[in-house]
């Protein structure tokens, strides 16, 4: 193999071999039968050999009976042979896919939500599924069938050369124009295959996008653009599949002339010694036998080496994944631990942050902040402010260039990252429900929560009525990202996940943005209850939703601007001044 992979997809498999390394005994037993299965096929030319000259040649009925027994017996075994070598290596591939699959996964999830700016998520699940299956069909069958003919190529040809080493000087001149083709078709063949590998994937990721936001697409009648738009993705990745195919079907072709002909010539020369009475008529079957055998092995090898160069690629792929630096991490040294129970103190210092992907621009430029223990803080300001961004840096999504964070007087830096994130409850604008029932998702966050807390946690949030309502009330299965619940549904149900998690610092993202009155009272009902006895953080384009916060601040291009009450605020600040007359009857605004 060295001289068909690359380093890297040598690499890569290495990779793949590591997830096989600890089913070692039963790979040897694989391997113990595959050697088993190949000798009893190899001995099988000796078979013919005494069949056409002891059984036949002299016409013996006694003979032709224990040579017929004796390949009965070699069938037997190669069954046997063959079903635990199947068995084993179908297993090591089902068990490294699971495993892999597992590892990738749980490498993926613990990555900073930085790696999923720059990888777009339906590429990797593309990953997960389409090259894991591709690896776990080439360890669970093709590696199998390479290694098999590779045995079965080299013992033909010993058993050629002992059977006749005037014969096998004519298959033998054949192999260096066999191997050739091999190796010219082969680099392009890899290229192709990794090729393909990423036309597939750029396919499934289209589908994945389209159907996430299907609503959107229906009302926009962007059905024939996308129609337009996938069928040129699929016609790319057919595209370049086609051309691999070509170029192994190439390969394929010219391996079975080269060697086939060969024969062909072989068979010409053998049966003229037979006829000279040089060499018996069983002699030449066996030699037949393992001419076809070693022909064979050649045309198979050539097939599987395309798979196993599409496996290179895909481990490659694969490998990339798990080779991904996760940049929030624990402390190398000394890791810090809150004091129990956590008051909710926040402390922003000198805080500069931009987003990798737009390293030129900061999103927080040098903020000090600090928010006392049990105190509501509202954070308003025009998009793109900055708002959010403080959520995702106070939650270590992602760590400031400059400045730092205190929880409790304790650089977030020097804490665990779940221990950290314990302190934060997020209710977002858009509240994140997955698949499975009412109920796991109310206990997302407690997971070990009984039904009586996960009870009283929906009835605080207003949440319980509707539950009852549904079909299964709380085993009631939601589809994705709650498709069927309207936004007020899904906010309550935020909300009482939030409720359950009881942790000491709430972060409401927009909580009752763009919701009709009705939703929109429930929630408000349902907030004092969660933000009692935390330390809140709001962020609200709708002013009427922060005035009775402890404290506003004002954000504006990244800068805390200004930072106090409401009527303070109107008549210091003239960017919250000229919000709150855009949403407000000025009048009433100014005698708040």
């Amino acid at each position: 193999m060295p001289s068909i992979l690359s380093s890297r997809q040598r690499d890569a498999l290495r990779m793949a071999w590591r997830f096989v390394a600890p089913y070692r005994g039963r790979v040897a037993g694989a391997l113990l039968a595959l050697l088993f299965t190949a000798a009893i096929t190899l001995s099988m030319g000796q078979g013919i050999k005494l069949l056409v000259d002891q059984g036949l040649a002299t016409q013996s009925p006694e003979a032709l009976r224990q040579s017929i027994g004796l390949f009965f017996v070699l069938v037997l075994a190669l069954a046997l042979g063959t079903y635990t070598r199947f068995y084993l290596v179908s297993w090591i591939g089902e068990r490294f896919v699971a495993d892999i699959r597992k590892r990738v996964f749980n490498h993926l999830i613990g990555l900073h939500p930085g790696f999923y700016e720059s990888n777009r998520a339906s590429e990797i699940q593309s990953r997960l599924t389409a090259d894991t299956t591709l690896l776990q069909s080439v360890i669970g069958s093709s590696l199998s069938m390479a290694l098999r003919n590779l045995i079965m190529l080299v013992g033909g040809i010993v058993l050629l050369i002992v059977t006749n080493p005037k014969l096998s000087g004519i298959v033998l001149l054949a192999l260096p124009l066999v191997v050739a083709p091999i190796l010219i078709f082969g680099r392009r063949v890899r290229q192709l295959s990794r090729l393909s590998q990423d036309r597939v994937a750029d396919v499934g990721s289209y589908v994945g996008e389209v159907l996430g936001q299907i609503k959107t697409v229906q009302a926009y009648n962007h059905q024939d653009e996308d129609k337009r738009r996938f069928g040129l993705s699929a016609e790319a990745a057919f595209d370049v599949a086609r051309k691999r195919i070509a170029q192994r079907a190439w390969l394929i072709t010219v391996v079975i002339v080269l060697v086939l002909g060969a024969v062909g010539v072989m068979l010409w020369v053998g049966g003229m010694d037979v006829i000279a009475g040089r060499i018996s008529g069983g002699e030449l079957a066996a030699f037949v036998f393992y001419s076809l055998i070693v022909g064979g092995a050649f045309g198979t090898l050539s097939e599987v080496i395309g798979e196993l160069q599409r496996a290179a690629g895909a481990a490659e792929r694969i490998a990339e994944l798990l080779q991904a630096r996760n940049e929030i991490t624990p402390p190398a040294g000394d890791v810090l631990a809150l004091g129990l129970p956590v008051q909710g103190r926040i402390e922003l210092q000198g805080l500069r942050f931009a987003y990798p992907s737009r390293p030129d621009s900061y999103a927080i430029d040098g903020i000090d902040l600090r928010v006392e223990p049990g105190e509501t803080l509202a954070l308003v300001g025009p998009s793109g402010a900055g708002k959010s961004t403080l959520f995702d840096l106070l939650l270590r999504f992602f760590d400031p260039q400059e400045g730092c964070i205190l929880i409790d007087g304790q650089v977030i830096e020097r804490l665990d990252p779940h221990a950290l994130r314990r302190c934060f409850a997020l209710v977002s604008q858009n509240p994140a429900l997955f698949f499975g029932t009412v109920e796991d998702n109310i206990r997302y966050g407690k997971t070990a929560a009984s039904h009586a807390e996960v009870e009283a946690a929906a009835r605080a949030a207003h949440a319980h009525e509707f539950i009852m309502r549904l079909p299964d009330g709380y085993q009631t299965h939601l589809g994705d990202a709650g498709l069927g619940l309207s936004g007020g549904q899904r906010q309550r149900l935020a909300i009482a996940r939030a409720l359950l998690v009881d942790a000491p610092i709430l972060l409401l993202d927009e909580a009752t943005s763009a919701l009709d009155a009705e939703s929109e009272h429930l929630i408000q009902q349902a907030l004092p209850r969660l933000m009692a006895g935390r330390t809140t953080l709001v962020i609200a384009h709708r002013l009427a939703t922060v005035k009775s916060a402890d404290r506003i601040a004002v954000i504006e291009h990244g800068k805390l601007a200004a930072i106090g009450r409401h009527h303070e605020l109107i008549a210091s600040n003239p960017l919250y001044a000229r919000l709150a007359e855009l949403q407000f009857d000025t009048a009433n605004s100014e005698t708040v």
